[in-house]
């Protein structure tokens, strides 16, 4: 690869990052009035957190047994109140004694 076409890609690659950023704030100057198009863009970014956090826990872990389980009980966690440390503390404890006992 050349000096020239590093530039380029590297160019290429601030153009596109920034148009996705300032495409909506120069297109879309009012309110949304539009019910389901703001439920949509509410859950857009808990969507895409997830569709990339998902496969990462399953490759994360030596066997995906210990991922799956972990996710699980951190659904569980969450969803009775505890934090995000808390949470993260007790899917780490569960992949360690699961990949610890089950290898």
């Amino acid at each position: 690869m050349t000096e020239h076409s590093t530039l380029l890609y590297i160019i290429l690659m601030i153009l596109t990052t920034n148009l996705i950023r300032v495409l909506p704030l120069t297109l879309i100057r009012g309110k949304i009035k539009n019910k389901f198009l703001q439920s949509f863009l509410y859950y857009v970014p808990y969507v895409t957190l997830a569709v990339m956090t998902f496969p990462a826990i399953m490759d994360a872990t030596q066997i995906p047994i210990a991922g799956l389980a972990a996710l699980i009980a951190g659904i569980i966690a969450a969803y009775f109140g505890l934090g995000l440390f808390p949470v993260s503390i007790i899917c780490c404890l569960i992949v360690f004694v699961l990949e610890t006992f089950m290898v």
